[in-house]
């Protein structure tokens, strides 16, 4: 904060990003405020957001207390917290570079920079119409329990570098620890991993899935179970069950939308190295795909 608007001022306070503080007067680009210590100063308006801006990122935070953490990420650069998805919202706080967040929720709007209309995505001739480019954005809680959020290519998502390598071009959305098996005098992790296309603004959160367990003779990762196609959706759940002889076994649930849109729930199980589905009471089997057979052409004229 300054004593005065002009070139040259004195330094009357300093305030914190997020501190509350009281307007006594305006004057162009700058008001005069008055802060909970006590000190009075002149800061720039640009600076300062209203209460109901600060009380929208509070409600934000209460809302998402329960959201389970999908993945953990680090920024790239000094990075600002928005209160909704996109580059023109409003934003208070603000991360440093190599911060490490929680990741809770991704979604996809359309690209803008501040001020401007939407970007075309689709801008050839004769096409029908132009869809506007699209980006993914995560809320996320930083380390002082902050919530908000941040374009998702600020950030890179931690992965296991054990597992990342078999990443085949696709993007790793998160990995998840089901449990850990015993090789030698160590212990390793057993993963799922969610996996998705290599863009931003998909219509899914991720469409195929793999489960990498441990082989304690040839001592590497194998690919236990594999599937693609899906129309996932986040969250995805960790857990352990009791099934009886086969014992407690650790679990997984997958949010998928169906044929008409509706997202119902996919559990699986892990008796290492088998993955199979666990289907609720009444529900039907997958149906297996049809084999597609063909003959020998000839080879004559």
């Amino acid at each position: 904060m300054r004593d005065r608007v002009a070139a040259v001022f004195n330094k009357t306070g300093v305030v914190k990003n997020g501190e509350r503080v009281e307007i006594l007067e305006r004057d162009r680009r700058f008001a005069r405020v008055h802060t909970s210590s006590g000190a009075e100063g002149w800061i720039e308006q640009r600076y300062l957001v209203p209460q109901n801006i600060f009380d929208g990122f509070q409600k934000l935070a209460q809302d998402s207390q329960s959201d389970p953490v999908q993945a953990t990420a680090t920024t790239r650069n000094d990075t600002n917290l928005h209160l909704t998805p996109g580059r023109d919202t409003e934003h208070l706080y603000q991360v440093n570079q190599g911060a490490r967040l929680l990741l809770l929720k991704r979604e996809a709007v359309p690209k803008t920079l501040p001020g401007e209309a939407p970007h075309p995505a689709n801008t050839t001739p004769g096409a029908a119409k132009a869809e506007p480019a699209m980006e993914d954005w995560w809320l996320v809680r930083d380390p002082e329990g902050q919530t908000g959020w941040v374009l998702g290519r600020m950030v890179d998502v931690e992965i296991p570098l054990d597992i990342a390598e078999y990443a085949e071009g696709q993007r790793i959305i998160a990995a998840f620890v089901l449990n850990q098996v015993q090789d030698a005098d160590k212990q390793v992790s057993q993963y799922l991993v969610v996996l998705t296309e290599p863009k931003d603004g998909l219509p899914f959160d991720y469409n195929q899935i793999r489960v990498f367990t441990w082989n304690v003779r040839r001592h590497r990762y194998e690919t236990a179970y594999r599937e693609r196609g899906l129309d996932g959706v986040l969250p995805v759940s960790v857990s352990k069950e009791d099934f009886g002889k086969e014992g407690t076994l650790p679990v997984f649930v997958l949010h998928v939308k169906d044929d008409s849109g509706n997202i119902v729930e996919r559990k699986y199980k892990l008796n290492t190295p088998i993955v199979r589905r666990v289907l609720a009471p009444g529900e039907e089997p997958p149906k297996a795909t049809p084999r597609k057979h063909a003959r020998r052409k000839s080879s004559g004229h």
